[in-house]
């Protein structure tokens, strides 16, 4: 047996009654559609992008089978089991140089909510993923189109230990306080308003914003020696010694710090002892 109701352990999401909670006067969020499959939230919020959708669009997916994540990795989702959905945003008022901020506060609006509803203390890895026990538990990546900056957001909720990659966890895995991702998904979307609505006014300034404070606050690589792993197969091994205003992790090394963005990073880890 396949399709909406086939597995009541994994209950659906309702649309209707997201809508009601989210799509109201006041709120940013515009236009919130469920599908029950997608190939990659992302590539397909951003063709919606791409033909004029308007900011505060969401797009979540019961099901995601062509998904990826940094790199080209991929990234699966098993019915139901988590948390798939994308964000469209529009950051007239954001320089260029200021969106790499985008996925790092989104990180926060997730950890945030993993905190106060599943009570587990949750930890960041700069630049996109969400821990637990140091094991990845989300995972966020964003795409740009145009004037647009499309956010994606991989939760896993309910998934076992034979659906989830090497180094992975789920909330269920972590014994979480709160499995139902009804009102996980409103914790994060109204998180993301928050961290985007006070970024945004203060013109992608992340100290005045708060939002610097508050990443570094839970990001688990700064203080740590890492190796980053660059396009070519160079390495840079040292200190993060903090996030800079443009979101670029500080690498101090023995000639001196390097400001590493995102889009020219590989992976990045703990360097062994």
């Amino acid at each position: 047996m396949s399709g909406r109701y086939s597995n009541l352990d994994r209950p659906p999401l309702s649309a209707a009654a997201l809508r009601r909670a989210l799509v109201r006067p006041g709120s940013m969020w515009s236009v919130l559609d469920v599908v029950n499959e997608a190939g990659s939230t992302n590539a397909d919020l951003a063709a919606a992008a791409a033909s004029g959708a308007s900011e505060g669009t969401v797009l979540i997916a019961e099901s995601q089978v062509a998904g990826t994540g940094r790199m080209g990795r991929t990234w699966l989702a098993p019915p139901r089991a988590g948390l798939t959905f994308s964000v469209l945003l529009r950051p007239a008022g954001v320089p260029p140089a200021r969106r790499g901020w985008l996925p790092l506060l989104a990180g926060i609006a997730v950890a945030d909510a993993v905190d106060e509803l599943a009570q587990l203390p949750a930890r960041l890895k700069w630049p996109n993923d969400v821990l637990i026990s140091s094991c990845k538990l989300a995972g966020i990546l964003a795409r740009a189109e145009g004037d647009a900056v499309v956010i994606g957001i991989g939760l896993n909720v309910t998934s076992r230990d034979d659906e989830l990659p090497q180094g992975a966890t789920s909330l269920a895995q972590q014994d979480a306080a709160c499995i139902d991702r009804d009102p996980m998904l409103r914790a994060i979307l109204r998180g993301i308003e928050r961290e985007y609505g006070g970024f945004s006014r203060a013109g992608g300034d992340a100290d005045r914003s708060g939002v610097r404070e508050r990443y570094l606050r839970r990001c688990e690589t700064t203080g740590s020696d890492v190796l980053v792993m660059l396009p070519g197969g160079a390495e840079l091994l040292g200190t993060a010694t903090g996030v800079d205003g443009d979101a670029r992790l500080l690498v101090e090394a023995g000639d001196g710090v390097h400001a590493i963005a995102a889009g020219d990073v590989t992976h990045v880890r703990t360097a062994a002892p």
